[in-house]
């Protein structure tokens, strides 16, 4: 890669058409971007992304996202350890999060973050517990059962303080299902950066399940995203772009940001079919909806 492709893939895209309609970026993480975060949420604001979910991935991130969503209305924040960070806490881990050395903390490393979310997700302006969930892409056999664990407990967290469930599923659909099924889920589930099929998507929407499209429904390669998109209720339709990651088509690549929301959503709109202001009046309406307690 030249040094002007580098240039280009670091700098940000351009501002896109604003939305008529304001919609809410439903899973962000504006502690892993480059910035002030007053000035990402007013860029947003400017195109019509009037609100962010800013989600934790761990302890010292879920505080950063709870003291964000103190300092400014337009952030709602969720507390929780990322499914790959339990076996991080429990078995070490060369780089983590920080992209610093941990040393294996056992149990007991786990138990006490586990405590410090529940009583995060506890205070106010923690309106759910999450990213949670099942991630088999990156944790190997080892760490299976401390996710299955971890999942598990904050399933509880969620039900005892009645905050949506937002669930991170990768590569282990029938077992996010299964355990949710045994476990019995919260009243409100949000499957974030969905990745299922349209089958699951089916079974979602028998659920009541929210279901948040990203940046990467418009790749070449979604094919099984957007039949999904196709098959799931508009009711239960939310958007996100978990930047910095996943930044949608044409700026694959580039740095994502709430700002380019709107892109993710007339894409949608245009594989579904839908009026695009129809489309973010109910994706508006939902994500009230699924973070509502």
């Amino acid at each position: 890669m030249s040094r002007n492709e580098r240039k280009d893939r670091a700098t940000p895209p351009p501002l896109p058409e604003p939305l008529r309609v304001a919609v809410a970026d439903s899973h962000t993480h504006l502690d892993m971007q480059s910035g002030d975060p007053a000035d990402a949420l007013a860029a947003a604001a400017s195109v019509g992304v009037e609100t962010v979910v800013q989600v934790g991935c761990d302890v010292a991130g879920s505080r950063w996202a709870a003291d964000l969503a103190a300092a400014h209305p337009a952030v709602w924040a969720t507390v929780a350890l990322h499914p790959n960070e339990a076996p991080r806490l429990v078995l070490g881990d060369p780089d983590g999060w920080s992209g610093q050395r941990r040393p294996p903390g056992g149990r007991a490393a786990l138990d006490a973050a586990l405590d410090e979310i529940a009583a995060l997700a506890a205070l106010p302006q923690v309106r759910g517990v999450g990213e949670t969930g099942l991630d088999y892409f990156r944790t190997g056999p080892e760490g299976v059962a401390i996710q299955h664990e971890s999942f598990r407990r904050h399933i509880d967290i969620a039900k005892r303080h009645d905050k949506t469930l937002v669930i991170h599923d990768r590569e282990a659909h029938d077992d996010v299902l299964r355990v949710l099924a045994e476990e019995g889920a919260p009243d409100r589930v949000v499957f974030h950066c969905y990745s299922g099929d349209a089958a699951m998507a089916k079974v979602c929407a028998d659920h009541g399940w929210w279901m948040s499209f990203a940046g990467n429904v418009t790749f070449g390669s979604a094919q099984p995203l957007r039949d999904a998109l196709l098959a799931a209720p508009r009711e239960l339709l939310l958007v996100e772009t978990d930047a910095p990651f996943l930044t949608p088509v044409p700026h694959r690549g580039r740095p994502n940001a709430p700002y380019l929301i709107p892109v993710t959503l007339r894409a949608m709109a245009a594989v579904r079919g839908d009026d695009e202001d129809e489309l973010a009046a109910a994706v508006a309406a939902n994500t009230a909806r699924a973070f509502t307690y």
